[in-house]
């Protein structure tokens, strides 16, 4: 559109808010620092996989139990991901981010003082309400912030924000709770999204100034609060916006149910916690090369199709051998299969946001669309984590976690089969 050509000719004009900025001097570009907010919230997401053995002892939680604490942060997610993104739209992006962090702050001081899992568990649920008030604007602040020509690279550079929050503190989250007990990792983490906020607060523009800036009348920015209901409409009126968040829901219920579990596989092997955390963590980065590759692949024309092609048949294969009972007496090629899971299965979401930014059916309905991508994401990520769990609990086992997984892949990739992107 006409309005939208003007914000990104202003933004490549604009060292502020093109993220080009050309002096050190002019400190981090406003979408990197949008881009680590989400990192930061991924950090809660991530606290629960290394903590798991330490929860399990210390409040008595069952391997059921354990996987809803792992998925219940989804709960907000599953419930009204569609409806936060479209608050978000409406009610102002970098105020949405603020607002989640807000919201982070509070729920994860509060769980440092839980003593009953139910208590945990709720407040997982007020932590995946304010997670989601973080990351579901971030495409669309980054689609404001960068010039097109530069909008896979960001948005390749987002789909990792998942991966490297959480490689973080499964890396870090042992050595921090051996020094200060799980309740201490979660004061720490509330103190980051603190500070985050802060500089949030500071760096990025807020909308008004965005749109002084990009020399557009005020109701051209954001659409009125009135119209909210024509914008839902438009999303899940549209294709588009279902089968980007359907092949990202059963992209995402497998890498949480695989990684998110691999401390408690590990500690039964075992493995110290700190070396478990490591390995883990190593699995779990490992997916941001996928996301990096993926964005600028999608840069130089890359079909979007063949991207998640890779992603999903990588993920079935490397799936079965990291769990089949034929590797059993291999644990290092089981090991870099995980690695392989995540790092090929990581050209999935980048190339899913790209996706969702393209078939939004207009740029005021862009955090709505990825609001009804992450909604159905967050119902596939409750109920694999789970689903896992109880296969391996009545088999005694993990050897038919592939199974789970390649069913997954498999409907991915009839998905993908009907994907259709067009380069900005």
């Amino acid at each position: 559109s006409r309005g939208r050509e003007e914000i990104m000719s202003s933004t490549e004009a604009s060292p502020r808010l093109g993220g080009h900025a050309p002096s050190a001097a002019a400190g981090i570009p406003p979408a990197f620092v949008v881009i680590i907010a989400g990192m930061v919230a991924a950090l809660h997401i991530g606290k629960i996989p290394p903590a798991i053995p330490v929860l399990r002892d210390a409040l008595g939680l069952s391997l059921v139990e354990a996987g809803f604490l792992l998925s219940m942060v989804q709960m907000a997610g599953m419930l009204g991901g569609v409806f936060i993104g479209l608050a978000a739209d409406g009610f102002g992006l970098r105020r949405s981010v603020l607002l989640g962090q807000a919201v982070l702050v509070a729920a994860s001081l509060a769980g440092a003082w839980a003593t009953q899992p139910g208590e945990l568990l709720a407040l997982r649920a007020i932590e995946g309400f304010g997670f989601l008030l973080c990351v579901l604007p971030v495409p669309s602040l980054i689609r404001q912030l960068v010039p097109p020509s530069r909008l896979a690279l960001h948005l390749g550079l987002w789909g990792t924000y998942m991966a490297t929050g959480t490689s973080l503190v499964l890396a870090a989250g042992p050595l921090l709770m051996g020094a200060i007990g799980w309740q201490g990792l979660w004061v720490a983490l509330a103190m980051a999204s603190a500070a985050v906020a802060g500089w949030l607060f500071l760096r990025v523009p807020s909308d008004r100034v965005r749109r002084a800036m990009a020399a557009m009348p005020a109701g051209a920015a954001v659409p009125a609060r009135a119209q909210w209901r024509a914008r839902l409409r438009a999303t899940l009126g549209s294709v588009g916006p279902w089968r980007v968040a359907i092949t990202f829901s059963v992209y995402s219920s497998q890498w949480l149910a695989v990684i998110g579990f691999l401390p408690a596989i590990y500690a039964q092997a075992g493995l110290s916690g700190q070396l478990a955390g490591l390995l883990t963590a190593l699995a779990c980065l490992s997916n941001v090369t996928g996301n990096v590759a993926a964005g600028r692949l999608l840069h130089r024309g890359v079909c979007a199709r063949h991207l998640l092609y890779a992603g999903f048949l990588a993920m079935a294969a490397t799936a079965f051998v990291a769990f089949s009972p034929l590797t059993a007496e291999a644990p290092v090629a089981r090991y870099l299969a995980v690695v392989l899971f995540s790092a090929i299965g990581g050209l999935i979401p980048a190339t899913l946001f790209a996706l969702a930014v393209h078939v939004a059916p207009d740029e005021h309905t862009v955090s709505t669309t990825v609001g009804w991508m992450q909604q159905c994401s967050s119902a596939g990520q409750f109920l694999g984590p789970p689903l896992v769990a109880w296969v391996a609990g009545m088999v005694g086992g993990w050897q038919w976690t592939w199974v789970i997984t390649g069913l997954a892949s498999l409907v991915g990739l009839v998905l993908s089969s009907r994907m259709r992107y067009q380069r900005a």
